[in-house]
């Protein structure tokens, strides 16, 4: 059997993912590049405070700081509840708030790995044809956008939105070396581009946005629907859950994209 890594293997590991110098870190953290040293090899047993005042400073994420802890002997300092827990329902009630109100343009909440978690139904309309199987719980955003039984053929922009994703899937996996971000990444790039179809031209975008933002183009019955994003996530969380929480809001792009979704039949 294979040896579980040692507190002090994981943090060397943390250090050198984040490009860190032991020198760098000690200064920072405000100990000694000498007891830093002794701690990664194992001449040291660190403390628990010590580790949570090293992992914070090397922004581990919380799942992974209670693994450390873990492997110290240390018991979880961070708990994880469903999004569903009564304790969360204050939570979930400003979640809702935050995607009923983004109505009528496009807003959802995904975890870790892009599932989503909550919407606001706004891109529900534009979601005919699509294979059932991608719109069943668990249900990947990411996927979905992609899949050639998906909205990968609706893409105006699909080579260009493609490379967007891919690129935040590389900083996801940079930051959290998560394997099944990985297997994500890898599924996301065998897709194939979809067929060339004529279409009318895009309506240029805001001249506002245009240069700064990737958008998100959709070909639908109103014509090519122009979108770009942002990303919301909780300040302080020390909950688990709540740390891996992202709520992505889609605004126009244009007036056209404006006018279409707000002159959308009521559902």
């Amino acid at each position: 059997m294979q040896a579980r890594p040692s507190v002090g293997d994981l943090l060397r590991l943390w250090r050198q993912r984040r490009r860190v110098s032991q020198l760098d870190l000690a200064t920072e953290a405000e100990i000694s590049a000498k007891h830093l040293c002794f701690l990664e090899t194992g001449r040291s047993q660190p403390s628990r405070d010590m580790l949570l005042h090293l992992t914070e400073h090397l922004q581990i994420p919380l799942r992974e700081r209670n693994v450390l802890l873990n492997a110290a002997g240390y018991a979880p300092v961070f708990p994880e509840r469903q999004l569903g827990d009564p304790s969360l329902a204050v939570i979930r009630k400003a979640i809702d708030a935050l995607l009923a109100g983004h109505h009528p343009y496009p807003a959802f909440a995904v975890d870790r790995h892009w599932t989503l978690v909550a919407s606001n139904d706004a891109l529900t309309p534009f979601l005919c044809g699509i294979e059932p199987e991608l719109l069943q719980p668990p249900a990947n955003v990411l996927r979905l956008t992609l899949h050639p039984q998906g909205l990968g053929p609706r893409l105006a922009n699909f080579s260009e939105w493609r490379s967007h994703v891919l690129d935040k899937l590389h900083h996801q996996i940079e930051i959290s070396r998560d394997p099944i971000l990985i297997g994500l990444r890898q599924e996301l790039r065998n897709y194939p581009a979809p067929k060339k179809t004529p279409v009318a031209p895009a309506l240029p975008l805001d001249p506002g946005c245009h240069p700064f933002v990737v958008p998100f183009q959709l070909l639908t019955e109103n014509g090519i629907l122009s979108f770009f994003s942002t990303t919301t996530v909780f300040g302080t969380p020390v909950d688990i859950t709540l740390s891996e929480l992202s709520i992505e809001s889609f605004y126009p792009a244009d007036s056209a994209t404006k006018d279409a979704l707000r002159n959308l039949p009521p559902r």
